[in-house]
């Protein structure tokens, strides 16, 4: 769902990147009064998990494929306010580095995918999470919201496009609403699988929704959670569908592919590393490195907001 250069016309790219900002401040003013110490490194492995799972496409029906975009699995780990600071910093690392998504549209990428994703997805997680509070009761929730808010990002995308006139409502919004359907299956069923997986070996993390600092988590837990990631781009990521993702799908259906700008140069644009390197070998190192930036980005931005939350009494 990434938006190349040349999609949107500058009233629509600008307006996104404004709702961006504002989101995204607002974002960052709530976790400077309430960001625990010991969330930091959670968010850095929530940031490097989603670059990783994003890389890995898979395919739906009619040769098109659709990527985790992970906007509930954040939340639920950490809170709607840092899922929009960790989203955000995973699209600036494919932006930048990769030229995954035009410099141009970011704003647009990251009203999307890190705004109305996790609003969308807390606008159904949380009054089902209400009605269903046991712990099967969250596997549902997170299930359901992470459809939603796929869908809803996808909608949102259309918006954007029919808005810039690049094609009309009433053929690009049911083109993107439906194949989206069919990818947020596969990011419900991720974000369920992930959620699942930590509830067994660390339940703890899976409620950071309250104000108490979460428990200090072992290095023997965060050297398995980071080589598991690593493990992801390295020995899944040839497996991973080359088929065209949604929205590059419905760009062709619809006649405005051709519109993509050229990419601007980027260290290791399409996600490969430079030089005389394997495809896959290139592809792999890139994605390491990505990885590695995506933890580090995260966590740097995070440490930087929690300390004031630490003066003000936190626990």
């Amino acid at each position: 769902m990434h938006v190349p250069d040349g999609f949107l016309d500058l009233r629509t790219a600008g307006t996104s990147a404004a709702l961006s900002l504002s989101a995204l401040a607002a974002a960052i003013r709530r976790l400077r009064l309430g960001l625990p110490r010991r969330r930091v490194p959670l968010m850095g492995l929530a940031a490097a998990f989603i670059f990783a799972a994003q890389m890995l496409n898979f395919p739906v029906a009619g040769g098109t494929s659709g990527h985790l975009v992970g906007a509930v699995l954040a939340s639920v780990l950490l809170g709607p306010s840092a899922a929009v600071v960790v989203m955000t910093a995973v699209l600036l690392v494919q932006c930048l580095l990769f030229a995954d998504g035009g410099l141009l549209a970011l704003g647009a990428n990251v009203f999307n995918m890190a705004v109305v994703a996790v609003a969308g997805g807390q606008a159904v997680y949380r009054p089902m999470r209400r009605v269903l509070p046991d712990r099967r009761g969250l596997l549902v929730a997170a299930a359901l919201a992470s459809w939603c808010s796929t869908v809803l990002a996808s909608i949102f995308c259309a918006a954007e496009l029919a808005w810039s006139g690049v094609a009309a409502w009433r053929l690009v919004f049911p083109a993107m609403a439906g194949v989206h359907m069919l990818i947020g299956l596969g990011e419900a069923a991720i974000t369920t699988l992930v959620v699942a997986a930590i509830m067994r070996t660390r339940p703890d993390l899976v409620e950071l929704q309250g104000p108490d600092e979460p428990p200090s988590a072992s290095r023997l837990f965060w050297a398995g959670a980071l080589a598991t990631t690593f493990g992801l781009v390295i020995f899944a990521l040839p497996f991973a569908s080359s088929f065209p993702d949604g929205l590059e799908r419905v760009a062709q259906a619809l006649g405005f592919a051709e519109r993509a700008a050229t990419p601007l140069p980027a260290p290791m644009a399409d996600y490969r590393l430079p030089g005389s390197w394997p495809a896959s070998a290139a592809t792999a190192v890139a994605g390491v490195l990505g990885t590695l930036v995506a933890f580090g980005g995260a966590c740097a931005l995070a440490a930087v907001l929690a300390p004031r939350a630490r003066s003000q009494g936190e626990r």
